[in-house]
């Protein structure tokens, strides 16, 4: 006959397997296990002792006793990741998705693929879904990666299940996880450098605020400013949101804002293209009037009316390091999957010196 205390361990045990007590939840108190069972609460404390041991259960004191984990199951191995992606255009992201694809498959692999849309009720649900189905690992592009995420729940399950999990292209700073994306702190000082080298002084940048490319990009900006002993000029600098972008950027914007820039460091090729254009309703030229570096090196970078100088996308490389080194971390946990890869950038015709040089 079991002992009373392990009837009750196993009777929790049972609960938070079905996910009846689901991580996170607050379980009765001494007193209403005790009442339940018709045992002391001496043995209540000693069931819960057991499970805290485990790594089931968290007592806080002055608060209770809360799940810390759900119980690790025997994981059949389905042969699927899931891939949750911002955006799934033609930009850069269908060559990254190609590179995850190729990886995966050659790996006996199929991918389960979601689109966000850089929406945070959508990653929420896309994450859901495929955790309740048992992927074996996660490649996820991160929403909003530059603001505050309420998905931070979800993850910090994955982290607790020990789901192999990694970000692609940018990541949330705030969590332990790898992940695999151009160097962006690298890049905006490559890009800055490149036009201060010019003999550009004032150099403006315009940068994505709720992606967290956008934050690290700005951060290489400044440190480029800094390093060329140029003090940093608020009024040359133009932040936009997810949002903003259908919205484009007028003349009237680039007039009230950069109008005394010879320079301009575009957050990515998609922004360079509407500055070109709004440069022109002002009737400036791209470069003798404004020199305009970006990010991507995409086809849009090469089609441009001026070929842009750009900072080139690893792309399809990017995608194929992020499935190697995911599947490196389902046969090992404890293996380094961060990489970040260095800028390279390609010089065309948007870059030369200011008319005054």
């Amino acid at each position: 006959m079991l002992p009373k205390y392990m009837v009750l361990v196993n009777w929790i045990r049972d609960r938070i397997k079905s996910q009846e007590l689901k991580y996170g939840e607050k379980l009765s108190s001494e007193k209403e296990l005790g009442q339940m069972f018709s045992v002391s609460r001496q043995t209540v404390r000693q069931a819960i002792n057991v499970l805290v041991q485990e790594g089931l259960l968290e007592s806080r004191q002055g608060s209770g006793t809360y799940v810390t984990r759900k119980i690790a199951t025997a994981h059949t191995p389905q042969m699927v990741i899931g891939v949750i992606s911002t955006y799934v255009n033609d930009y850069i992201f269908s060559g990254i998705l190609r590179g995850v694809e190729n990886v995966l498959t050659e790996n006996g692999y199929s991918m389960q693929l979601a689109f966000t849309h850089n929406h945070i009720e959508s990653e929420k649900k896309a994450l859901t879904n495929m955790m309740s189905h048992g992927v074996d690992g996660l490649i996820v592009e991160p929403a909003k990666s530059g603001l505050p995420s309420p998905n931070m729940d979800l993850y910090n399950e994955a982290l607790h299940e020990g789901l192999p999990l990694l970000f692609f292209n940018t990541y949330y700073p705030a969590l332990p996880l790898p992940h695999v994306a151009l160097d962006d702190m690298a890049t905006g000082l490559a890009a800055t450098e490149h036009l201060i080298r010019a003999g550009h002084r004032r150099v403006a940048g315009i940068f994505k605020l709720d992606d967290y490319q956008g934050r690290l990009r700005y951060a290489g900006y400044i440190r480029a400013l800094m390093n060329a002993g140029i003090e940093l000029d608020d009024d040359l600098v133009l932040w936009y949101s997810t949002e903003d972008f259908s919205d484009g950027f007028s003349a009237e914007k680039f007039q009230g804002r950069l109008q005394d820039a010879t320079a301009i460091f575009c957050y990515n090729d998609q922004i360079a293209l509407q500055a070109v254009a709004a440069l022109r309703e002002l009737g400036k030229q791209v470069p003798q009037d404004v020199s305009v570096v970006s990010v991507d090196n995409s086809d849009l970078a090469k089609l441009c009316e001026v070929p842009l100088t750009s900072v080139a996308h690893p792309m399809e490389d990017l995608g194929m390091t992020a499935a190697q080194n995911l599947l490196r971390l389902i046969q090992d946990p404890t293996f380094n999957a961060t990489v970040d890869f260095p800028p390279h950038l390609v010089e065309r015709g948007s870059v030369c010196p200011p008319r005054s040089l």
